[in-house]
């Protein structure tokens, strides 16, 4: 569908298609997309600019219960007719705002990506930010976890899985993906071709470009889409659309989809590296003849990244899990440094093509169970404090980091070891996400704490199964 609707386009579109229910969504603190639905019948055309009431003391990080009354706004041109629901439904991302003042509420993640691409205008240094992300999921059979006063477990199977190469299937018919070597074959080995392929087809009907799908590296399951580059706001609706997709599809056959940075001990976790350049009258900023094609504009942008990285990272990696991917000596690119073709440094420069409209960077530390208003915007307010402070990234890195001799690898920065780690980066360098308003100190201080509090914590206070089998009869 076009991304050019009016209000009145989706009246008429209501109309036209018979749609029996509005559902009306919106993006909490930490990253779940939330919604309610009402019916067509009473979904008025002043809905998109007088907003429709609910209670945001119950989604998590927002209002007090003493000022629970917010309103959401539609936007109409991210309306789209919802492919799963047994009755006709248009959905549509809105806006979060405040009842009393009508002002856009600054914890609304959605928000703060809008203010994001407003400062990157008014700055003068470009119009445009695209970005680009490749997010990687595990695609299960089945999935138990609990934790009790007493037990504590999780359990994940695929019929994909190496684990199960012994197991009594009758017929049990071999095709189990080698660990680290699901990159990837064909089918018979890669069984879910045809879930991939519906998953890219149901996407592109509600108006997500996609580029290419395939199996990833791990086995049991794990698989990558890739999606073309859009402005920032429009490519954080569509990761909101892509996952909603991707779950609901798996779930048609039976199975089950996490994000989750890293499920499985001993294979690949899932990054979501994200590719950004930004643009200004139609010239795309970062094309250049410098290294690998660049220009000082994106090597400055580059500087930015890599100086903010640790800060960064509370938002583009942030949950526990993340730091199960993000360790020295494996897969995951810990070290910042820049490269054009080493995928273990966190910034890199594909080399696909050196033309004007390809040329890019990549961060590729950040991971697929961030909020990617948020995410998204911290990346391009990095970049641009890079490019207003000319912070140089120094040389690049282009030999094998992990050939290199102790001392000199020592000398590389890496990224923090934990989630704790990080949001103490983000507590003493956030003045950079502050500029333009874009972030608050609200913000900043609000999802500090609900991590520490809600997950830092929590997860300090419970045993951990390994720790039974290295302590228990000590």
């Amino acid at each position: 569908m076009s991304s050019e609707k009016t209000p009145k386009d989706v009246m008429a579109l209501i109309e036209k298609e018979k749609v029996d229910l509005v559902d009306l969504r919106f993006m909490d603190f930490p990253g779940i997309w939330q919604h309610f639905t009402i019916p067509a019948t009473v979904f008025e055309e002043d809905a998109f600019t007088e907003g429709l009431g609910f209670d945001g003391s119950s989604i998590r990080g927002w209002q007090t219960i003493n000022e629970s009354d917010m309103l959401v706004k539609p936007v109409a041109d991210t309306a789209f007719i919802d492919p799963f629901t047994a009755h006709k439904t248009i959905v549509m991302n809105c806006n979060i705002c405040d009842p009393i003042t009508g002002e856009d509420y600054t914890r609304d993640p959605r928000n703060i990506a809008r203010k994001a691409e407003a400062y990157l205008k008014s700055s003068g240094i470009a119009d445009t930010v695209f970005v680009g992300p490749e997010a990687e999921f595990f695609i299960f059979d089945d999935v138990r976890f609990d934790q009790t006063a007493n037990t504590g477990y999780y359990f994940l199977d695929s019929s994909e899985g190496r684990w199960n190469s012994g197991r009594e299937e009758n017929p049990n018919l071999g095709y189990k993906l080698r660990y680290k070597e699901g990159y990837f074959p064909v089918s018979p080995a890669d069984s879910l071709v045809d879930i991939r392929s519906e998953m890219v087809l149901l996407m592109q009907s509600i108006g997500i470009p996609v580029e290419a799908h395939h199996h990833e590296v791990a086995t049991g399951g794990q698989c990558e889409i890739d999606m073309r580059f859009q402005p920032l706001v429009q490519m954080a609706d569509n990761m909101l659309k892509y996952k909603y997709v991707i779950k609901n599809t798996a779930r048609k056959y039976g199975k089950t989809v996490t994000f989750m940075p890293k499920p499985l001990f001993g294979d690949n976790g899932s990054g979501m590296h994200v590719h950004m350049s930004f643009w200004k009258g139609g010239k795309n900023l970062f094309y250049g003849d410098g290294y690998a094609g660049l220009s000082e504009t994106a090597l400055f942008a580059i500087g930015g990244i890599l100086k903010h990285a640790p800060a960064l990272l509370a938002l583009t990696n942030p949950t526990t899990n993340s730091y199960k991917r993000l360790v020295p000596g494996f897969e995951a690119p810990v070290n910042l440094a820049y490269s054009r073709r080493n995928r273990s440094a966190a910034v890199r420069i594909p080399m696909y093509s050196n033309s004007e409209k390809a040329k890019r960077f990549e961060f590729r530390c950040p991971d697929p169970s961030c909020n990617p208003y948020l995410a998204f915007s911290a990346m391009m307010m990095a970049a641009i404090d890079g490019i207003q402070n000319k912070i140089h990234p120094g040389e690049p890195l282009d030999k094998d980091i992990y050939d290199l001799p102790p001392q000199e690898a020592a000398k590389v920065e890496k990224t923090p070891g934990t989630l704790r780690n990080a949001l103490e980066h983000l507590e003493k360098d956030h003045d950079f996400l502050l500029k333009g308003d874009v972030f608050t100190p609200d913000v900043i201080e609000t999802w500090i704490d609900y991590k520490l509090t809600n997950e830092v914590l929590a997860l300090d206070l419970r045993p951990h199964p390994w720790e039974f089998a290295l302590y228990y009869d000590i």
